[in-house]
Formats: structure tokens, sequence, C-alpha cells
């Protein structure tokens, strides 16, 4: 197997929910040994259910879990030891929750001047940092449910989509911090956050309000930039459908035996077809009805023009695509549970990421640890005694 990209980095990771652990995973992924540090009854995620119940088993392969108990001093004793070791410290707890553990980028780097310190947040730095924030909460309050919903009903997205980004940000930081680091010989602060990121993701409505002076409305009810760019009903199901380009049209005209649409003058732009949506979008519905699903696929595919089915995510355990190769990943959840899941959406020289080992269960890792610290079998046993740290069953 290939070296990657990240062996030899240690990063030590104090994170739950997505947000942290999605920048660890990247890590991880990438080569890095990430630790997972866990309370003693392990990371509240791991007991989600519901729409979160997938949060703990996609996000945490390729990681090792020490649980131990921070509250007590032999217990932070421990992390302590174990940070002096690390290239790379992530965090995603409320602002103030590791300072007050004497875990704090200060302390820690007055320790290890060598720390990246990497901590993602709800806000950067101004008046909102110290406030609370969910992925809903920044996405009502930074235009992205706005321009996802309806312009009476604001919808967040299907998918803890500004988490995910962050956590990337977050990790995307943390490979500059370490380049920096062979320049300079000491680590730095990294923040990532999700109301900028999510910001981020609404900028290009943002400088078309400010180039164009109108004010974009939500996506489901926009002014759309192409003429075909919509979904269709099919003979049996429905079938996105996108001609975004005039030697596009000239392709889809003559392939579908329009030669009156291919001369129509209102027709000959993207602009003009666009204008005239209001009778084009009704007379191509007619036209593409009749198609079998499979049948319209085969054809687009065949002409080179985008299309796309509406899956669901159930759909995509067996899309041919993503099982070709490594796309997936056979996993298995700490509960018992033994799933494919998607890799991280990368090649590198060709090759996907792999998984190296399945989400831990609580204090798989602690042992070896220990041991890598300097703590023999008798001090360990003490420690597990005591109730400081759980070791795998």
């Amino acid at each position: 197997m290939r070296r990657l990209p990240l062996e030899g980095v240690r990063v030590v990771e104090f994170a739950h929910m997505v947000m942290g652990p999605s920048c660890g995973l990247v890590l991880a992924d990438l080569g890095a040994e990430v630790i997972k540090v866990e309370p003693l009854e392990g990371d509240n995620t791991r007991r989600l259910l519901g729409a979160g119940a997938g949060f703990f088993p996609i996000f945490n392969r390729n990681k090792q879990s020490f649980a131990v108990d921070l509250k007590r001093e032999a217990g932070r004793t421990l992390v302590h030891r174990l940070i002096d070791t690390a290239d790379v410290l992530t965090e995603n707890f409320r602002p103030g929750a590791l300072d007050k553990l004497g875990l704090g980028y200060d302390a820690l780097s007055a320790r290890n001047p060598r720390l990246v310190y990497c901590t993602l947040k709800g806000f950067l730095s101004g008046p909102y940092e110290h406030r609370p924030a969910l992925d809903e909460v920044v996405q009502m309050m930074g235009g992205l449910a706005y321009m996802t919903g309806l312009p009476e009903r604001p919808l967040r997205v299907g998918s803890s989509v500004n988490d995910i980004m962050g956590g990337m940000f977050g990790a995307i930081g943390i490979l500059a911090a370490l380049r920096e680091r062979e320049t300079t010989g000491r680590g730095t602060l990294v923040r990532s956050a999700l109301f900028e990121n999510t910001v981020f993701l609404v900028a290009q409505h943002m400088a078309q309000l400010a180039i164009t002076g109108e004010e974009p409305p939500p996506m489901a009810v926009k002014k759309p930039a192409w003429g075909i760019y919509d979904i269709f009903e099919t003979a049996d199901d429905r079938l996105f459908i996108g001609v975004v380009t005039d030697t596009q049209w000239d392709v889809f005209c003559r392939a579908f035996g329009e030669p009156e649409l291919a001369a129509d003058p209102r027709l000959r732009t993207n602009t003009q077809r666009v204008a005239e949506r209001a009778w084009l979008i009704p007379r191509l519905a007619a036209l593409f009805r009749p198609y079998r699903r499979v049948d319209l696929e085969q054809k687009l595919e065949a002409i080179g023009l985008p299309y796309a089915p509406i899956a669901r995510p159930r759909d995509l355990f067996d899309d041919p695509h993503l099982n070709a190769g490594a796309g997936m990943i056979e996993t298995h959840d700490p509960r018992g549970y033994t799933f494919k899941v998607p890799g991280l959406p990368l090649e590198l020289n060709g090759e996907r990421l792999a998984q190296r080992s399945p989400p831990p269960a609580v204090g798989d890792g602690s042992r070896a640890l220990l041991a890598g610290l300097g703590y023999d079998d008798a001090a360990i046993a003490a420690l597990v005694r005591d109730g400081v740290v759980v070791l795998r069953a």
C-alpha cells in the first residue's frame, strides 16, 4: 500500500457530533494518527438515534479511542502527556470548555510550542463569538435557509452541510499550519466556524445583488440562468435534464428530431431560451413524457447531455459508479451494524483513500497509547482500577 501523505502526524481530537469529527476524518483518511479523547462512557454522539444515528460511524473511522476521566487530575495528567507528543489538537466544544481543564491554546502551546491547535466553533472573532451555534442556527442567520426554501418558509439544507464543510476548512487550516511550521518551527492557532462558512456558501448570491441590484430570490423560485434546467416527468418516473449551452441546444434538437425548435429565431441563444421558458418548458415536457426514464437516460447519455435521476439516499448503496473500485467502504459500527459508507471524495494517483480501521469502540486504543507514554502493565491496571481510563473489553 502506498504511503499516505499524513503518516507520522499525531492528532489529538476532542470532538463530538459532526464538525470536529469530520475534520479529524479528513486527517485520518489522509494517514494521520487520530486519537479521539472521550469520556469513560464514550462520546454522546455514539448513542444518537433518528437523524443523528449515522453521525458516529460516518465521521470516526481510522481513529483510536482514548477513554479518560478529565474531571480527575490523574486523567488530565495522562492527556497532557499525550498532547506533549502530538502535532495537532482539534476541538469543537463550547467556548472556554477546554480552557477550564487547562487544555486551552495558551496553556498547551506553552507546553508544546510545535502544537497546531484547531478550534471549530460557531463563529470566528467578533460580537457573536461566544454564542452557541448549530448547523440549522447558522443556516437561518446566514441566508442559506432562505435561499433553499420558499420566500415565506426558509428551509435548512437536507444535510449537515455547514458542519461538514466547517470541518473541511479546519483541516485545510491545519495543513497550512503544518506547512508553516516547517519554516517557523512553531505551531499556531487555527479557527474554523459555522457562521462564516455559511456566509461563504451564500457569497455568490451577495455578489449577484451587488452586481445586478436585484435581490436574488430563493432557488425554488429563482429566475434560472439556463433555458432548460429542470425536472421533467417521464412515462414512469422523473428526470432532471440540463441544456446549458448553444452547442448543446443544437445537439439536443437534432437528436430529438426537432428542426422547428432548432430553426426558431426566438431560441438561438441561451439568453433567448431563458426568456421563452413560459412556453418552451411545457413544450419539452410533452416531448419527454412518453419516454421511459431508462430510455431517455440512454438517449441523453449517447449525445452527452447532462441528466440525473432523482435519487434518494437509499438508492446510493447500489449506485454502480459509487461501487466501482473503492468508492464505497464496508464499515462496522461499534453497536454491531455492518454497512457500506462513501469514502472521502478524493483520489491520489488514481487511488481512493481506504478504511484502515472501523470506528472504534470506547477505549479501543487506550492500552497501546498508555504503553507508548511509558506506562507498564501494572500502572495501566491501576488506572483502570481507579476509574481513570477505560480499556476496550
